[in-house]
């Protein structure tokens, strides 16, 4: 390509309203062009690196043994209704009625219609197994689309759907595919984790989210080191102390507190450490036949509580955290002096931490403005509380896998396999006829990965002050030639043309930038728009027979042979 065929329209600054880095270098350097809210025309760059990516995560599915199809965007309401989710799934579902007042969606995932389109045509366990995937728009009606490409309404998604007769093989498909998004991602040329995840509004009984590594991610991540342990801190096991808990060695004592409501005053003024108090958060679990659950959740003073693994407690499913009114009502007092001791466990339930019950002599509210108690010991002030992981892990925690010490690091969520089993094919009646002709429901899988996603994402780990920092493997182009005075010498013209007829013929995605430009504004543009190798010809170099070469993170350039540049630039790429 050169770049008088091409549509480059690259800015000097971003939009002030472009709030992360890939927002900002994508629109600068013209990969996209902001329609609405969320919503982005891609441009014929940013184009390149999307089909670029897609082309990756195509071949490996295909060579996976995955199917490829293609669903359509605009869904019945009639499935979702079916599968229930036209209730749960909320405002992000954009639902419409066509002109004959019929109920339609635009899609944001397709399990509903891939359901349908197997139960329709699939009768015998002899057509299973089966994996069918799309590449393919869906749109989520995010209420604050924001981060460009990262999170916005429309986007672009693989998403693979597969088909089995029991779980046994459910589980192999799922090994197969979390070896194949390893692969995916590596010939993306990313640093990435496969951590383990919660399966969320999807459903099903395991998951494994893959995080490209980033500062700017929004996903903080608990692995370990010394071993494969990952898991998204949502999931991560905080692991009990070892240590068994100290002997009571003080009494009880209630301590005026004027004005101190949060644990970090409190240990403030009572000249102790945030480890020795027990914070209190009080939840409400309403269900559906009417019963109230109050409950206390009990963590340490320096420990956040993951909301994730406390709904997950049978008791208090669903939960919402209580009300001023309630808290007062159930405890005698407002929010920041409550307790668990001397409150009757008949009427609210207690949960708490593992870290909380390995806790001695601890200080926590006395359900009494004003004041804390200290000294508080388990079954000495308060009865012994049921225990639960509730609190997120931190960096130096033990490893729930024995083999180390956690560490946090960030990360963008870009794919995520689910095992659903018989969530939806069971809603859906998805059944076939097994060896002795009786109806099963089939066990079903869900795979997918955030095509466009994936380009905000390798630009938010790959950049500099200059501009994008993109791997050949999905840069818009592996080589750029930048030739000094294009228009002004036919020796640089000749030997430019020449070059960058070679290295098309080799199979190299290579552009020539034979605009008649200030060498400056060339180098510019090329580093802003993400090209990792640079090739420059000028009369002084080619009097001596070399060319300047220089790789996109390359500290100097460097001088190569004329006649060795092409096989010098084809053993960089190989070896990329």
């Amino acid at each position: 390509m050169r770049t008088s065929q091409f549509f480059f329209t690259t800015l000097k600054e971003a939009p002030s309203d472009a709030e992360v880095i890939s927002q900002k270098m994508m629109l600068r350097a013209g990969y996209i062009k902001r329609a609405a809210s969320g919503i982005y025309t891609w441009m014929p760059l940013g184009l390149r690196v999307l089909r670029k990516v897609e082309h990756i995560v195509r071949e490996e599915m295909n060579n996976a043994g995955a199917l490829e199809l293609l669903m359509p965007a605009v869904q019945p309401a009639e499935l979702w209704q079916e599968s229930g989710r036209w209730e749960q799934y909320g405002p992000e579902l954009l639902r419409f009625k066509d002109r004959h007042q019929r109920e339609f969606v635009i899609g944001p995932t397709h399990e509903e219609v891939i359901t349908d389109v197997v139960r329709r045509d699939v009768k015998s366990y002899r057509q299973l197994p089966i994996h069918l995937y799309q590449i393919q728009t869906k749109f989520r009606d995010e209420i604050r689309p924001r981060f460009g490409v990262m999170r916005g309404r429309e986007f672009l998604m693989k998403d693979g759907y597969s088909f089995h007769t029991s779980f046994a093989d459910l589980q192999r498909e799922y090994q197969n595919m979390y070896d194949t998004y390893g692969r995916i991602f590596t010939r993306l040329g990313l640093r990435f984790r496969a951590v383990a995840a919660d399966t969320g509004s999807i459903g099903g009984t395991g998951s494994h989210e893959f995080h490209v590594l980033a500062d700017s991610g929004e996903d903080d991540i608990a692995y370990c080191p010394d071993s494969d342990y990952a898991a998204n801190i949502e999931l991560a096991e905080a692991v009990a102390p070892s240590a068994p808990r100290a002997a009571a060695a003080k009494e009880m004592e209630k301590i005026a507190t004027p004005g101190k409501m949060a644990c970090v005053d409190v240990a403030e003024f009572l000249g102790i450490g945030l480890d020795r108090i027990v914070k209190s958060i009080a939840v409400v679990s309403e269900k559906e036949d009417g019963r109230t659950t109050f409950a206390l959740l009990l963590l340490r003073g320096d420990h956040e509580l993951n909301e994730i693994k406390a709904s997950k407690i049978a008791a208090l499913q669903p939960f919402r955290f209580a009300t001023e009114a309630e808290v007062e009502e159930n405890l005698g007092c407002k929010p920041g002096y409550i307790g668990p001791a001397a409150v009757d466990c008949q009427k609210m339930a207690i949960f708490a931490d593992r870290s909380v019950l390995a806790m001695s002599d601890f200080v926590c509210g006395a359900n009494e403005a004003g004041f804390h108690l200290t000294g508080v010991n388990f079954g000495r002030d308060l009865p012994e509380p049921e225990v639960a992981d509730l609190r997120n892990v931190l960096a130096g925690d033990l490893s729930p896998d024995g083999k180390g010490k956690l560490d946090i690091l960030r990360g963008i969520e870009v794919g995520h396999i689910f095992q659903l089993r018989q969530k939806y094919a069971a809603a859906l009646n998805c059944a076939y006829l097994d060896e002795n002709g009786k109806s099963q429901i089939m066990e079903m899988g869900c795979y997918g990965i955030g095509v466009s996603r994936i380009v905000g994402a390798a630009i938010e780990q790959g950049n500099d002050e200059r501009g994008i920092v993109l791997p050949a493997s999905i840069a818009p182009f592996a080589v750029c030639i930048v030739p000094m005075g294009y228009q002004k010498s036919d020796a640089v013209k000749t030997a430019a043309d020449q070059l960058y007829a070679e290295l098309k013929a080799t199979g190299i995605d290579v552009i020539l930038d034979d605009r008649n430009e200030r060498p400056g504004v060339m180098f510019a543009d090329m580093e802003l728009i993400g090209i990792p190798h640079r090739i420059v010809i000028g009369e002084r170099g080619l009097k001596e027979g070399q060319l300047e070469y220089k790789g996109r993170q390359d500290a100097e350039a460097t001088m190569i042979a004329q006649s060795d540049i092409v096989s010098t630039i084809k053993g960089k790429l190989c070896a990329a």
